[in-house]
């Protein structure tokens, strides 16, 4: 940290005691943009970057009588760079967590159309099953029950439940598939 001369800011106080304004400027053009890269380290876009690094020269600048060892206007400088950046991404953070919650992904209208369409042919694919199967597949998928379920459901054995549900399926792709092409 860089010392601070009391009493150094009042009116009265020439810029021999603290950095001149020629020596900022010097330090300035001289150091300009190896401030800029230590800020790059420390942020992630150049706009940033460059606001820091413009803000710690503007902060330097308005304390300049206060700094007791002019050759230390550079660490100054950079102690001030890393302070704002630091500050930078508190803020970024902070607003990050204050964000409001996104929404579920939602379908787009055309998608929806689609899913609606595949429900309708997928209706109309059931409807053409036997009976039996068609009520295999729907205790077993949309009502999401066990294969013991659905064979006590119906009161037919477990086997008869997996082989409704076999028939069923192939003869429902064989269905929506046509329905497809």
């Amino acid at each position: 940290m860089t010392a601070v001369a009391p009493g150094a800011a009042g009116p009265g106080a020439g810029t021999a005691a603290g950095t001149s304004e020629d020596l900022l400027t010097e330090t300035y053009q001289a150091h300009y943009r190896s401030l800029l890269r230590l800020a790059a380290l420390l942020l992630d876009d150049l706009s940033s970057c460059e606001d820091v690094v413009q803000e710690a020269f503007i902060r330097v600048h308005a304390a300049r009588r206060r700094v007791r060892e002019p050759e230390k206007t550079l660490a100054y400088l950079r102690q001030t760079v890393v302070n704002l950046s630091r500050s930078t991404l508190r803020r970024r953070i902070l607003g990050l967590r204050l964000l409001p919650k996104p929404m579920p992904d939602m379908a787009s209208a055309e998608e929806g159309a689609y899913d609606a369409l595949e429900r309708d042919q997928l209706k109309v694919a059931l409807r053409g099953l036997q009976r039996r199967q068609r009520e295999v597949l729907v205790l077993r998928y949309f009502v999401d029950m066990t294969e013991a379920q659905v064979a006590e459901t119906l009161g037919i054995s477990l086997g008869s439940v997996k082989a409704y549900g076999s028939r069923g399926l192939a003869a429902l792709r064989v269905q929506m598939e046509a329905g497809h092409g």
